[in-house]
């Protein structure tokens, strides 16, 4: 394991020079003190987790200090907000702080996110609050260790600096994690601005770090544009089949990777309802949870568009085509695995959609209908989660075909149905109400239930003893918190 001195910094990013991003210092909060540390997050960079409790720790990750290998920069872009185009965003308030790789040779971007002013500002402060920071710590590692592709988050660095939002708050930084922080709308900002140069070297820098095996095709842009088209589909899918919203899915905030990115006003489902609007300032619910499969297609097309000068219109229109069927089948696979099915049938997509068409119109909770779907034999457990059910004649129907389906799946024990279906069922998601709850003891002082939840949340699909509070059903008030973009 490394200390905090032996990072080996390669900043490769930061070498595409000034029409790339601008030199900019992060701007140091007072009474720097840690928050939370994600180990699992330390580990991707071999640090010792015992780094994070001493003092150069907090020094590094809340502006005062800097490694000399670092070299801050403040990233430009561009991007479609709530699918009006914006010429020029960038980093408002974030600094890519240098790329480190580690002993697997793997490189990561440390990214610091509520570091001050840059040129990028848009009149803002540049500064971040402690519930957006934390909500974000907590979003990154919950969604990882669910199996969803996402940025993941080492630290949050509280303080004792005022920030205004609606109110005075105290400021915050995390640090966050990512092979790249390059997103749609890098590739947008150059060309709208019509500098072909500039995004030729983009498109190949994105190229030979990120996607290195597509050089081996005919066509190596197109190859690297199919890429990237199933892995948002993929990303997509587990998204829907989790319950998660993201609730700003503008082509600044979609990564290049196909990962998880830029959390704001995000939510995962309580109580089923595809029509889900996380995000209060989204009065049309253009990021609905139902609209968040189209909203992927058509943030491909913009960047599709952006890519017009290296690869062909058909040859984008034919790979933009291959979205929905791949999400389709990334979907239906794991949902399949969510009913504990191990084959395929025609018909089970009805089946998904007949179930969900229930719970919609009953409230059903999403993450505990599944879970206890799993706790016993399909026929027990049907029965016992009939009442949760309004219309019981339906879901009787319901029910009598997924015990018929269960039974033609195949030759297994319950005990591994039990298994498998816990696998992919987690007990533990991040609700609302328990982030708010945390969050709530944070600014007061507090930062174990912060710790706590996060453990927790790090082991998503096992039963913990003496954590039971992490998997009820969540209270009728935390059921309608209204979150902001506003951090």
């Amino acid at each position: 394991m490394k200390a905090l001195d032996e990072l080996t910094f390669d900043n490769r990013f930061a070498r595409l020079g000034d029409a790339f991003s601008t030199h900019v210092l992060p701007e140091p909060l007072d009474e720097p003190r840690l928050v939370v540390a994600s180990n699992a997050a330390m580990a991707l960079l071999d640090l010792d987790p015992a780094v994070a409790e001493t003092p150069v720790f907090a020094e590094l990750f809340s502006g005062h200090t800097l490694w000399a290998e670092a070299e801050p920069r403040a990233m430009v872009y561009s991007g479609h907000q709530f699918g009006g185009y914006t010429p020029q965003l960038g980093d408002g308030r974030g600094l890519l702080l240098g790329e480190v790789y580690n002993a697997a040779g793997e490189h990561w971007d440390l990214h610091l996110k509520g570091a001050g002013m840059t040129p990028y500002s848009r009149m803002g402060d540049g500064r971040a609050v402690l519930r957006s920071s934390i909500r974000e710590f907590l979003a990154s590692e919950a969604l990882h260790a669910l199996g969803i592709p996402s940025s993941r988050a080492l630290c949050v660095i509280g303080s004792s600096t005022p920030v205004w939002r609606e109110k005075q708050e105290r400021g915050a930084m995390v640090l966050r994690l990512a092979p790249s922080h390059v997103r749609f709308g890098h590739f947008e900002y150059f060309y709208y601005t019509k500098k072909p140069e500039q995004q030729a070297e983009l498109a190949e820098h994105v190229l030979n770090l990120h996607y290195p095996e597509c050089r081996e095709q005919p066509e190596p842009y197109l190859a690297m544009f199919r890429e990237i088209v199933e892995r948002n589909a993929e990303m997509i899918a587990k998204w829907q089949a989790y319950g998660f919203c993201h609730g700003v899915m503008n082509t600044d905030n979609m990564s290049i990777l196909g990962i998880t990115f830029d959390f704001g006003p995000f939510a995962f489902l309580d109580d089923f309802d595809a029509h889900f609007i996380c995000n209060h300032s989204d009065h049309e619910g253009r990021y609905s949870f139902s609209n968040q499969v189209p909203i992927g297609q058509w943030n491909l097309s913009a960047l599709a568009q952006a890519l017009t000068p290296f690869i062909s219109v058909d040859a984008l229109k034919e790979a933009l085509g291959l979205y929905l069927p791949l999400y389709q089948a990334h979907y239906l696979d794991l949902m399949r695995r969510r009913l504990g099915l191990t084959t395929a049938e025609d018909e089970d997509q009805k089946l998904v959609e007949q179930l969900l068409k229930l719970m919609q119109n009953s409230g059903v909770d999403y993450t505990l209908f599944f879970r206890r779907l799993g706790d016993e034999p399909a026929a027990l457990a049907v029965a016992k989660l009939r009442d949760d059910f309004v219309d019981l004649a339906g879901f009787d129907a319901w029910a009598g075909l997924y015990k018929a389906r269960i039974e033609r799946d195949g030759d297994y024990s319950e005990e591994q149905r039990r298994v498998r279906m816990h696998a992919v069922n987690p007990l533990y998601i991040l609700r609302n109400y328990l982030a708010q709850n945390a969050i709530a003891a944070a600014e007061s002082g507090d930062y174990s239930e912060v710790r706590r939840l996060h453990e927790v949340l790090s082991k998503p699909f096992e039963e913990q003893a003496g954590m039971e509070q992490y998997a009820q059903r969540p209270p009728d008030w935390g059921k309608h918190l209204e979150i902001s973009c506003s951090s």
